[in-house]
């Protein structure tokens, strides 16, 4: 009999009725789908019929071509099939993993996290022949990472994906071999209490090493303005961090605040959170103790700075660092004071997207001299081989410092969408990361 699971919806299509779907979708020209009911309704007539097969396997390969093409809703159908046949499939979990995790659904993503990786912490992901075996350490339990999809692409990589979280330090003596390993937890929050564990890894390991955990760490939000401090003109927001609060803690915490010299208006978020997840600001004490009162874990205090332009638009500028040097990524303009791409209206409005390419095409007379040598020295002090950096411009011409750290997302657009323009700049970024590893082994 099949193994249940709460987290699957039980499976209620017949073989009969999987056929039938099959011949449709055929009729239909769909030949993905036509072999996805074929293959379904032979593993289920396998499974009731008591002889062996592969038909699991099988469905989770479907539902991987599905996943692939970013058909999430019918990968989502047949990894739950092949889950039904076969609940030991990691793929497939750590996939519904993923794919609950576009959608907004963090507890089934992360409950789905913790069955793949119990089942398995080494995912290899190879064809042809690859011209590098990349390591990338992981932290399966989180969103952390960076983007080492657009880094380290396959088939030109084999990738593999090592969940460091999950793992035991015996495992690490019979991971396959590669040649260099990549540390992609780059959130420093999600990267603390592996701090030891990676540093550990990083000394034994024979080959390059890509971002050290050291350098990683420097970059938390409370240690940032000391770690850029005496950049010429570069600015940062004073910040702390608080490990926990609650009614019986505010006075505490309020003294915390005052003894690191904040002021209204101040701006609240938890731990290891990008995007705006979180983030409040605060402008009265009410605001201030309210946004303390909510917070259930480890958070910061930084103190908020009004950036706007003489316009009355707020701009935040991302460069991403591949081996120290800056490439420009993309540039946001809102009419808020949160200002984050996907929410700041750049679609449909000329104007901006005619800034923001500008910016990409030169970005040194975008930012002048001082504002073009702040980055250059950031990337330095940063001492990272991926690493990003969100600023805006100040009207003296220096920089102001949103955030620097190796978990700065940069991803391609659709090649005919309106932000395409953005392509050519993300291809740089991904070749100089090529170049950058493609160097590092051969001097090994």
């Amino acid at each position: 009999m099949p193994m249940t699971d709460a987290l699957l919806p039980v499976m209620t299509d017949t073989p009969a009725q999987l056929r039938e779907a099959a011949q449709r979708a055929r009729t239909a020209g769909d030949e993905l789908a036509a072999l996805a009911h074929l293959i379904a309704a032979e593993a289920l007539d396998a499974r009731a019929s008591g002889t062996g097969s592969d038909g699991a396997a099988r469905v989770c390969m479907v539902a991987t071509g599905y996943f692939m093409k970013g058909d999430h809703a019918r990968a989502q159908r047949w990894y739950e099939l092949a889950l039904d046949l076969d609940v030991a499939q990691a793929a497939a979990w750590q996939n519904l993993a993923a794919i609950h995790a576009q959608a907004g659904r963090a507890g089934a993503a992360q409950r789905c996290r913790d069955r793949a990786y119990a089942l398995q912490r080494v995912y290899v992901e190879a064809s042809g022949e690859p011209v590098r075996r990349v390591l990338l350490l992981c932290a399966g339990r989180s969103a952390g990472n960076v983007p080492f999809d657009l880094l380290v692409p396959t088939p030109r990589n084999a990738r593999i994906k090592y969940a460091l979280d999950y793992a035991q330090p015996q495992e690490d003596a019979s991971l396959p071999p590669a040649d260099l390993a990549f540390n992609a937890i780059g959130d420093p929050d999600i990267a603390e209490p592996l701090h030891a564990r990676v540093t550990q890894f990083a000394h034994a390991f024979a080959h390059p090493f890509l971002n050290t955990p050291e350098r990683v760490a420097a970059t938390r939000r409370d240690r940032l303005p000391a770690l850029l401090h005496g950049l010429q003109d570069v600015h940062t927001a004073a910040c702390i961090r608080i490990e926990a609060a609650d009614e019986n803690k505010h006075d505490q915490v309020h003294a915390r605040i005052d003894a690191a010299g904040l002021a209204l208006p101040l701006l609240v978020r938890p731990v290891a959170t990008h995007g705006g997840e979180g983030l409040v600001r605060c402008d009265t004490r009410a605001e201030l103790d309210a946004a303390l009162a909510a917070q259930s874990g480890p958070f910061y205090v930084s103190a908020f700075h009004d950036t706007r332009d003489a316009d009355g638009s707020c701009r935040k500028y991302r460069m991403a660092f591949v081996d120290r040097r800056p490439y420009p990524y993309h540039l946001a303009i809102s009419p808020y004071w949160m200002v984050h791409y996907f929410s700041a209206g750049m679609e449909g409005v000329r104007w901006k997207l005619d800034e923001e390419a500008r910016f990409l095409a030169e970005p040194a007379a975008t930012l002048g001299t001082r504002g073009a040598a702040a980055i250059a020295a950031i990337g330095q002090r940063l001492d990272l081989d991926y690493a990003g950096v969100d600023f805006t411009l100040l009207p003296d011409g220096s920089v102001f410092v949103f955030e620097a750290n190796a978990t700065m997302l940069v991803h391609r657009e659709r090649h005919d969408g309106e932000l395409a323009h953005k392509n050519p700049y993300v291809q740089r970024i991904s070749d100089a990361f090529e170049a950058m590893m493609d160097a590092r082994v051969r001097a090994a």
